[in-house]
């Protein structure tokens, strides 16, 4: 199956109904409070009104399930390999917010024919009908899979701390994006989240930083979301599995996760983020992938 092809069917699928908005969050490296800010932010947007699925797309890891204290009983691999449907594959956590483990099945959906791509297109389809929002949490770093997500995505979440290692990690991650030959500026919006700051003022100052080497070297824009502090709620919340925001609603992590999340649904910042729907997400995947496999190693 072709790109025209795909989208084509997309088009089909996608006349009268809905687009799930999708966001994905991501970090250059691991340990700096990713996972965390997915789950807290789909928490929050679901306070605020909001239908939201988590795709678990950091491999191997598991993290949301283990996050969420919930052990899925399938995965996008039983979707792909397995004829379960979308509706079978989500694991709903606390505050109904759904989640998705990614298993290995993101893997070999390059090499899928065109009865099976259908398949999956369609069914992902229906997720714009059943979540506002989707979250996509990748993982850590600049792997081929990680980049395909950023590069699919017209919405990208940058979680970095003040650690000058995280800072050096978070623009290898952007170049290494921006120079992807499937990458267009015009149709991604990149905002980044100052994690782990001892001062609110502190994630101002890592924002201009880390903009200032952006800009210059690689001409590219970053819009800032807002800051994250060191919280003992949060930690605790973590080892208890149960994400802060739902624990503790008045930790200090928990009201800045609110207020990021008003900012990202702020009427004029919804205005300047077209909705690609999840169907149109994992084409642009497929299609940038036909022949090959992603680097990955089968961990079903």
């Amino acid at each position: 199956m072709d790109q025209a092809e795909q989208l084509r069917i997309i088009k089909a699928n996608q006349q009268s109904k809905p687009l799930a908005r999708v966001i994905t969050v991501t970090s250059g490296k691991g340990g700096v409070g990713k996972s965390n800010t997915a789950i807290n932010l789909a928490v929050q947007f679901r306070k605020l009104g909001k239908r939201v699925i988590i795709l678990d797309a950091d491999f191997g890891l598991a993290n949301i399930e283990i996050m969420f204290g919930a052990v899925p009983k399938h995965n996008l691999y039983d979707l792909i390999y397995q004829g379960k449907n979308i509706k079978d594959i989500i694991t709903w956590g606390p505050k109904e917010v759904g989640f998705i483990s990614g298993g290995s099945g993101i893997a070999g959906m390059s090499n899928l024919g065109r009865d099976y791509l259908n398949y999956i297109i369609q069914n992902l389809t229906e997720l714009d009908a059943i979540a506002d929002i989707i979250i996509v949490d990748t993982g850590a770093g600049i792997a081929d899979a990680v980049l395909e997500f950023l590069v699919a995505s017209g919405e990208i979440l940058m979680v970095t701390t003040p650690e000058p290692t995280s800072i050096t990690d978070a623009y290898s991650l952007l170049k290494a994006l921006y120079r992807h030959p499937r990458y267009r500026e015009e149709d991604t919006k990149i905002k980044m989240i100052a994690n782990r700051v001892e001062k609110t003022p502190d994630g101002e100052i890592l924002y201009q930083k880390l903009n200032a080497v952006v800009a210059r070297y690689l001409k590219l824009n970053m819009t800032y979301m807002g800051s994250v502090p060191q919280d003992a709620q949060l930690s605790r919340a973590v080892m208890q599995q149960m994400p802060v925001s739902i624990q503790n609603p008045l930790a200090k992590s928990s009201l800045a996760y609110e207020r990021i999340a008003k900012r990202l649904l702020d009427r004029e910042e919804e205005e300047r983020q077209p909705k690609r729907g999840m169907a149109a997400f994992f084409s642009h995947i497929i299609s940038g992938n036909e022949g090959r496999l992603l680097k990955i190693k089968d961990r079903r």
